[in-house]
């Protein structure tokens, strides 16, 4: 089908054009149907039923031309009239009147040929015949005989139709009236109209007479004009002017010298005085573009270029002359001028360029979408040059148009290569037409065609995931963020619409306006959910749509909105039993604490409010571990209600309590009693125990010295035995003073009686591997001396300052 189709289109444009004629009245309204072109052209019997609905047909339009068209074809072939039509005003003086409408066929986007149409414009009886005065007055004299004649005027119509300005007169009289009219038709096709006497005249019985003459088009209905008459009995100029020739014919070239005269016609009168005086016009039946180019000296005849000769393809003008003398009334006769035009100028050629699209405004238009090989224009090119001189070449030098031949100074232009509005959205070419003549005259024409958009591009994020942070707990239609995409198109192809879309379906707490604003539809909870991945898709609205989508991942920034809370102790208040032995750890237990909140507000302090009065308990701030602090003794049980708090690291500041019941029991083996005096002394333990350690430090850097200088200096003999001794005394103390260190170990909690005796049981395993067998059997069961514990006042002098040795020791 496709070779077919090639093979009907070389066929078509190698053929000679097909015209067609029509026939519309004037007058009609628009819209009216002239015909329809893809039927009259026969078009229908060379493509199958499939290819006829690809066939479209489109007017040419002029090329910056400002004249509203008087005729439209649609798509399908149909031509109709598009303004009121008036044959006068479009063809005067024109015995048909009619225009000619070119129009192209195209299969899809090819190109297939272009269509001559001949509209004929019928007229329409709708002007009457006109005099150029509704009276004339005429004389007749007494001596006149009979067959005497004087001239009246014509009536003119201005209709253009033949009938419809086919002029019939009549002479309307008394019965008694000596009077006849004569109507002779003249060289230009109007009548001439003479009263023609009967009879002489007796002035003495009649002076006067009114006579009517009745003029008559042939149109239907038949319109009438009247010219009345007035007679008066007395002396006349009885004497028309009489041309040397009927037909005056003469051959000029278009270099004519505008002084010179091209013919000169002449009429004699044989009337006496002003009865005889001749003067010369141009009839009313010669057209308006002639009397331009054209110029008649009224009294002697001469007939001038009034211009330069324009480059037209007309070469012969019709000149119809009028010899009027001065009588009254005055008497004429018409004779024709034949001027013959001699081309011997190259002129450059003449082009005329018709779109295939409708302007828009006074510029040219082509879409984008547009496939290449499409028919773009139709150009025409005229020369009336003769030979050599009249013969043109055209080309059209561009990378996205192409001029391809159709005929005889025919051409139309294709699109050569696919054209984009986003990267140009002007198309300037130009098209040259040269002649062959000596020397060569070319003709060059700019066009500008502009590139209408088709919405061929798909709108474009800035980036392919889009990163929000918003808050938590804020009213709806709080601003999350702004996405931002662009079309390249334009109308509503560059109008965009957003839209959200979650990947599994479920409902999404935001909202999108079609700026690409996106918003909250409720509150959000962190807590509930921090981070929401989503898709957000954009559509243009261009026909057809084209959409595109993107990632948006916005992550919920957290607020204190939840307190801690205790998952231990899980109860408050809370009952818990604590036995302490001296060879128990510190440690008591551990409170834990939760918070839904992130991390950056769930940072936690722990701190005791209250119930500590003995300050016996102390609480890491950090890690919520409860021990004691400091050492305990027997006068320390009892119950202690302890209100623990724990307080986040959030603004505001929010805290939790919990209350312990905490009932201390004390081991037998713990110190008896404790004073207030010592609870004080345990406040400056710390302090003084800072001062020591800076005191040392500084002692430690002067015994290194000193150590060194000195082994420099003793002998190594003496120095060895120095430090054996030492080593000995000092390893004895040591290992007793850790013993006594052991009866004050930390709690534990309360156990049963088998636990305790096994842990009496380690204690005792744990004392007997500080000391060797010979030192148990020296101090316990040779010595004579009784052993026993230090008071506790005693104990913590000897610990201070057994420190306070070991320190300098080490």
């Amino acid at each position: 089908m496709s070779i077919t189709l090639f093979l009907l289109v070389i066929m078509l444009n190698t053929s000679v054009c097909i015209d067609i004629t029509y026939h519309v009245k004037e007058g009609q309204n628009p819209n009216t149907l002239v015909g329809n072109i893809a039927s009259d052209a026969h078009l229908y019997n060379s493509f199958n039923a499939e290819d006829l609905n690809r066939i479209t047909f489109s007017r040419l339009h002029e090329s910056l031309s400002g004249n509203a068209p008087m005729f439209k074809v649609g798509k399908n072939g149909m031509m109709y009239t598009s303004q009121t039509l008036d044959a006068e005003s479009l063809c005067k003086y024109n015995t048909e009147c009619f225009k000619i409408v070119e129009v192209a066929v195209r299969h899809k986007e090819s190109f297939v040929k272009v269509i001559e149409v001949k509209v004929i414009i019928d007229d329409v009886n709708d002007h009457q015949p006109e005099f150029i005065s509704k009276d004339v007055y005429i004389q007749f004299y007494e001596t006149d005989s009979s067959g005497t004649t004087k001239s009246i005027p014509n009536a003119i119509d201005n209709d253009v139709g033949f009938l419809n300005s086919q002029i019939t007169y009549q002479l309307k009289k008394d019965i008694n009236d000596p009077f006849t009219l004569s109507v002779i038709k003249k060289i230009d096709g109007t009548r001439k109209l003479r009263i023609v006497l009967e009879k002489k005249l007796d002035r003495e019985i009649n002076s006067t007479y009114t006579l009517q003459v009745i003029a008559k088009d042939g149109g239907s209905p038949s319109h009438q004009g009247i010219l009345t008459i007035h007679v008066s009995v007395t002396d006349e100029n009885d004497n028309q002017p009489v041309f040397s020739k009927n037909v005056y014919n003469v051959s000029i070239n278009n270099r004519q010298d505008i002084y010179t005269p091209i013919v000169t016609v002449y009429a004699t009168d044989l009337d006496s005085g002003e009865n005889g005086k001749v003067s010369y016009y141009f009839s009313s039946k010669t057209s308006d573009f002639a009397k331009t180019l054209f110029y008649l000296n009224e009294t002697s005849g001469k007939i001038f270029l009034a211009r330069n000769f324009p480059s037209i393809k007309r070469k012969t003008f019709k000149l119809f002359i009028d010899a009027i003398d001065k009588g009254s009334p005055p008497l004429s006769s018409t004779a024709m001028v034949l001027v013959n035009i001699i081309n011997r100028e190259n002129n450059a050629p003449i082009l005329d360029v018709k779109f295939v699209s409708e302007p828009i405004g006074n510029i040219t238009t082509i879409s984008e979408g547009v496939k290449t090989n499409s028919f773009i224009a139709y150009v025409k090119v005229s020369d009336n040059d003769v030979n050599q001189n009249g013969e043109v070449v055209c080309d059209l030098n561009h990378d996205k148009l192409q001029l391809q031949k159709l005929g005889r100074k025919k051409y139309k232009v294709v699109l050569k290569n696919p054209v984009d509005r986003e990267s140009e959205s002007y198309i300037d070419f130009m098209i040259s037409c040269q002649d062959k003549g000596s020397p060569p005259l070319r003709t060059e024409r700019k066009f500008n065609i502009q590139v209408t958009d088709v919405n061929d591009v798909q709108p474009q994020f800035t980036k392919n995931t889009f990163k929000f942070l918003t808050y938590e707990n804020e009213e709806p239609n709080f601003p999350v963020g702004f996405i931002n995409a662009t079309d390249e198109d334009l109308g509503l192809g560059k109008r965009l619409t957003f839209s959200l879309q979650n990947s599994n379906d479920a409902s999404l707490p935001f909202k999108i306006t079609d700026n690409g604003f996106i918003s909250t539809t409720q509150s959000l909870d962190r807590e509930r959910q921090d981070i929401y991945k989503f898709q957000v898709w954009v559509r243009d609205n261009g026909i057809p749509s084209l959409s595109n989508k993107a990632n948006v991942i916005v992550e919920v920034m957290d607020e204190n909105d939840n307190a801690p809370h205790f998952i231990f102790p899980s109860v408050n208040p809370f009952s818990l039993d604590v036995y302490y032995h001296p060879n128990s750890r510190n440690n008591i237990s551990v409170l834990k604490v939760a918070d839904r909140d992130s991390p950056r507000n769930a940072f936690f302090k722990y701190e005791i409010v209250k119930g500590n009065e003995k300050r016996l308990f102390t609480i890491d701030s950090y890690t919520g571990v409860l021990s004691f602090s400091r050492t305990v003794y027997q006068n320390d049980a009892g119950l202690y209600k302890l209100q623990c708090a724990v307080r986040d690291s959030g603004t505001p500041v929010l805290t939790a309590t919990t209350n312990l019941s905490l009932t201390l029991i004390v081991s037998n083996k713990t110190l008896k009693m404790m004073k207030d005096k010592h609870i004080l002394l345990d406040d400056r333990i710390h302090v003084n125990l800072v001062i020591l350690i800076t005191l040392a430090s500084v002692i430690v850097s002067v015994v290194v010295v000193v150590s060194i200088t000195a082994c420099i200096v003793r002998c190594h003999k003496r120095n060895a035995l120095h430090m054996t001794a030492v080593d000995t005394s000092n390893r004895s103390f040591r290992e007793k003073r850790h013993l006594i260190s052991q009866t004050n170990n930390s709690a534990v909690i309360t156990g049963n009686s088998d636990e305790m005796r096994n842990r009496n049981i380690q204690l005792m395993r744990s004392r007997s591997q500080l000391f060797t067998e010979e030192e148990l059997q020296y101090d316990w069961k040779t010595s004579t001396i009784t052993r026993k514990l230090p008071t506790p006042t005693q104990d913590r002098k000897n610990l201070e300052s057994t420190d306070l040795f070991d320190i300098l020791a080490a």
